[in-house]
């Protein structure tokens, strides 16, 4: 643990230099969201659609599932270029591995690390949505572990196949296909139910819907402790497995 510790450590210097350019990702884009979808869209769709979000304002159905998706979109952006980078570009996890550190001790420092990215991300957001008075304070940080846990889920499998790839031709594919499908399409800006059928059952399946599901019954209720354990479990299953597949990828790649 402590080896990956160091990991962690490493992952914290490199952002207290680069910590600027997150700026915009961190701050800005969650007042403009929720400016834009939640105050300026909202008004319209609470005029027209009055009642439809379970008698709340169109901002406050809005709001969790943009604080769980902002990690979902920083959880992959840090799983793919800076990991494509470390291990076959600058090839710093290489020299991780030449030290007494090794390649499980890169993957659980890199989870370690983004617990923390992810935390600052889901907080920062969080601290936005209480003036906007899309969640009261309380409600507002408890989104934030959700918002960590669901970024974790598509973090650790798209690390696992980061570390397989020798340039960046996917990454396209999975931004394309996969991150913005499920953006759009997860439950964020309309009930699931308003989905085709056929179309249904793969919303269900993806960690998203299910971070999105479990943040909006702490913010809006009621709270189902049934659904949340099916929504917990979800989300665990798909960290457990991208945990264990980067274990894998990472030993092959690193410790060839």
């Amino acid at each position: 643990m402590t080896a990956a510790v160091h990991v962690l450590e490493h992952n914290l210097l490199v952002y207290r230099r680069t910590w600027q350019g997150s700026l915009f990702t961190s701050f800005l884009a969650p007042v403009l969201f929720l400016l834009a979808m939640g105050v300026g869209l909202g008004q319209f769709v609470d005029q027209s659609a009055a009642n439809a979000f379970g008698g709340v304002s169109y901002l406050v159905f809005l709001a969790p599932g943009l604080l769980v998706s902002t990690a979902m979109q920083t959880a992959a952006g840090e799983s793919m270029y800076p990991v494509l980078s470390a291990v076959n570009w600058q090839r710093t996890f290489h020299a991780a591995v030449a030290t007494p550190v090794r390649s499980h001790d890169v993957v659980t420092g890199q989870l370690l690390w983004l617990v923390v990215r992810l935390t600052v991300v889901g907080g920062a957001f969080a601290i936005v949505m209480v003036p906007f008075g899309a969640a009261d304070p309380a409600d507002a940080l408890a989104m934030v572990p959700v918002g960590v846990i669901t970024g974790l889920a598509f973090a650790m499998p798209i690390q696992a196949f980061s570390a397989t790839q020798r340039n960046d031709n996917r990454f396209a594919v999975i931004n394309r296909f996969i991150i913005v499908p499920l953006f759009l399409f997860s439950g964020i800006f309309f009930p699931i139910t308003q989905l085709p059928p056929l179309l249904q059952p793969i919303a269900y399946a993806t960690p998203l819907w299910h971070g999105v599901a479990l943040a909006r019954q702490i913010s809006i209720g009621p709270f189902d402790p049934l659904l949340a354990a099916v929504n917990l479990a979800v989300i665990g299953a798909y960290i457990g497995v991208g945990f264990a597949a980067a274990m894998v990828t990472f030993r092959r790649r690193l410790e060839q």
